[in-house]
C-alpha cells in the first residue's frame, strides 16, 4: 500500500452540489477524518507540510478547494453560509458521516457556519486565526491588511511572509522557514486562485463582520468541543476575536501563541500538531 504525504497525495475530484471539488486524502485511516477550510485565496497548497504531515501521522487528513477555488469548479458564493452548504456537500458526497473540522481565517467563519448547519456532522472543531459573527474589526480588512495586501512584493508568495507572521525578527524567519516548505510540492501543483476570488471572498467576509445585535449569541449553540488558536498578534484577524470565540462557545478552549501573528499554526507547527493532536484525541 502507497502511504501519500502532502507532497505526494494526488488530487482526485468528486461532484456534488453541481460542482467538481478536488481533494486530496492522506494519512492514518480509520477514525474519525480531519477535513481542513483554508485561508482567504489559499489553495491546498498554501499548508504547511509540516503541519499536515504531522497530523496525517495519526489521523486521516482530507484537504479540499471549496467552490470557485483553484482546481474545483464553480463560482466561489459570497457568503459564509453558502461556502459552508457546498463544503458539506463535499464532506457528504466523500461518504463521510462525521468529521472533525480545522479552519483557518476565513476557513473557520465556514467551519462555525457549517457546524451549526450540520451539527450532527462535526465532532469537533480547531479555528485558527478567525472570529465570530460581528467580531472586533472583521467589518472591513484591518488597516494592517489593507497594507500588507495593497503592497507589492518581488515574489508573490511572499505576500504570506507578511501576512502570516509578525513584523519581529524572529517571527519574521520562521516566515522565511515556512515559505521554503510551502514550495516544495512541484508535481500537480494547484494553480493559483483567479481573479474573481478575492473579490467574492472579501464581500463574505464583510457581510460576516458586519456589525449586528447580540452578535455572539449564535455562538452558545456549538456544542461541539472546540479548540481555538491564534498568534498574540494576529493583525489580519485581530486576537481579541479568538478570545471572544472562547468565551461564547460552551466547550472551547483557547492557546495563544508568543511573539505570532495570523498564521500562528506554520510558526510553529511541531507545537500545533501536538496541541490539536491531543484535543482531537480527549
Amino acid at each position: 500500500m502507497i502511504t501519500h504525504t502532502h507532497q505526494t497525495a494526488p488530487t482526485q475530484f468528486v461532484e456534488a452540489n453541481g460542482i467538481r471539488f478536488a481533494y486530496r486524502r492522506f494519512g492514518e485511516s480509520g477514525g474519525v477524518p480531519l477535513v481542513f477550510n483554508m485561508h482567504f485565496t489559499g489553495t491546498m497548497d498554501h499548508w504547511d507540510p509540516l503541519v499536515t504531515d504531522g497530523l496525517a501521522a495519526t489521523r486521516e487528513v482530507i484537504l479540499f478547494n471549496n467552490a470557485g477555488i483553484s482546481s474545483s469548479s464553480g463560482e466561489v458564493p459570497t457568503t459564509v453560509e453558502d461556502m459552508a452548504t457546498n463544503a458539506a456537500a463535499f464532506i457528504k458526497a466523500l461518504g463521510l458521516t462525521q468529521v472533525d473540522l480545522i479552519g483557518f481565517s476565513i476557513g473557520g467563519t465556514v467551519t462555525q457556519a457549517l457546524t451549526l448547519a450540520e451539527p450532527q456532522l462535526v465532532r469537533c472543531l480547531v479555528l485558527v486565526g478567525t472570529g465570530p459573527r460581528g467580531g472586533e474589526g472583521m467589518a472591513t480588512f484591518t488597516p494592517e491588511a489593507q497594507r500588507i495586501f495593497g503592497a507589492s512584493y518581488a515574489e508573490p508568495d511572499l505576500l504570506w511572509q507578511h501576512v502570516h507572521f509578525d513584523a519581529t525578527e524572529t517571527s519574521q524567519a520562521a516566515g522565511a522557514a515556512f515559505l521554503k516548505r510551502f514550495r516544495l510540492r512541484r508535481e500537480n501543483r494547484d494553480p493559483e486562485v483567479n481573479e474573481k476570488v478575492a473579490p467574492a471572498q472579501s464581500e463574505a467576509l464583510s457581510k460576516w463582520g458586519a456589525p449586528r445585535e447580540k452578535p455572539y449569541e449564535y455562538l452558545n449553540a456549538i456544542q461541539q468541543p472546540t479548540l481555538v488558536i491564534n498568534g498574540d498578534h494576529d493583525v489580519i484577524v485581530y486576537t481579541i476575536n479568538s478570545y471572544i470565540l472562547q468565551q461564547n462557545i460552551p466547550n472551547a478552549q483557547l492557546i495563544l501563541y508568543p511573539d505570532a501573528s495570523h498564521g500562528a499554526l506554520y510558526q510553529y507547527p511541531e507545537r500545533f500538531v501536538r496541541h490539536v493532536s491531543m484535543f482531537l484525541s480527549e
